[in-house]
């Protein structure tokens, strides 16, 4: 892809943000683009939400943690996107419509840095001592491409299909819950609907997070003290309807709930 055709499909991601018209996979509209183009195109529209709306990066997600789903798109390690400080809601605040594009949700864990991950090749040791504590999260993801017809590309290039995402309260170090073998429950209402483990993700979070630490470290913008990580999830994600009510569990790390506005112009409670 040439620059000018970067800017083009940056352009028509963010206005099926903007007008909830969603577009054809970029994979169909430019059929040469490779993942260093969609990465391209994802950092565009990264520097415009800073440089012209005046929003802050917080840290980053890692998707396609899942082996099958990999298999599914073609690819044999994970992504990364972006999240911004207007992205967040508390433990059971409600998430209104209109920030939502086909969303569904997913259990995560989530991480937060205490220390830099700025040397050259991160490993494991380095990322248990930079993590200060880690938090129950559930990710609200959302794709901008028609029907959630999506490849590696094109989720990569709408910032890895980032929408929102949803914290706990209850901060844990490391030591004090085994991270690979917590056990995940997401309910709806009451009723189960997504089950899993810590193990689901590459393995072991840890994995996950170190894959995402090497690689912002090779692009020269490493992972900082004070960075938020979604690792990726736990288990199947589950799709969204107005109104739904969402709690996860996962043992030892404990809970967090995700509440969404009936229809839109639902506020944030």
């Amino acid at each position: 892809m040439t620059p000018q055709q970067h800017l083009q499909a940056a352009a028509a991601l963010r206005d099926a943000a903007r007008t909830g018209h969603f577009i054809a996979p970029l994979r169909e509209q430019f059929t040469d683009i490779t993942g260093d183009d969609a990465y391209a195109i994802q950092k565009i529209n990264t520097e415009l939400r800073v440089q012209q709306e005046g929003r802050r990066v917080v840290g980053c997600k890692i998707g396609l943690t899942s082996r099958v789903v990999q298999q599914q798109l073609g690819v044999d390690q994970p992504d990364f996107g972006v999240l911004f400080d207007d992205m967040v809601y508390g433990d059971g605040e409600l998430v209104p419509a209109e920030v939502l594009h086909q969303p569904k949700v997913e259990a995560e864990i989530a991480f937060v840095l205490g220390r830099d991950l700025d040397m050259a090749l991160p490993g494991h040791a380095d990322l248990i001592r930079a993590i200060d504590y880690a938090l129950p999260a559930i990710e609200i993801v959302g794709s901008r491409i028609a029907a959630w017809n999506i490849k590696f590309v094109d989720t990569v290039a709408d910032n890895a299909s980032a929408g929102a995402y949803v914290l706990g309260t209850t901060p844990r170090k490391l030591a004090d819950f085994d991270l690979r073998l917590a056990g995940m429950a997401m309910l709806r209402r009451g009723e189960p609907v997504s089950t899993g483990a810590g193990a689901a993700c590459l393995g072991h979070p840890l994995n996950a997070v170190v894959w995402l630490a090497r690689t912002m470290a090779r692009l020269g913008a490493p992972l900082r003290a004070g960075d938020l990580v979604l690792s990726g999830a736990l288990g199947p994600m589950v799709a969204v309807t107005p109104g739904d009510i969402f709690e996860t569990h996962i043992n030892g790390l404990g809970s967090v709930r995700a509440a969404f506005a009936a229809a839109p112009g639902g506020d944030k409670a």
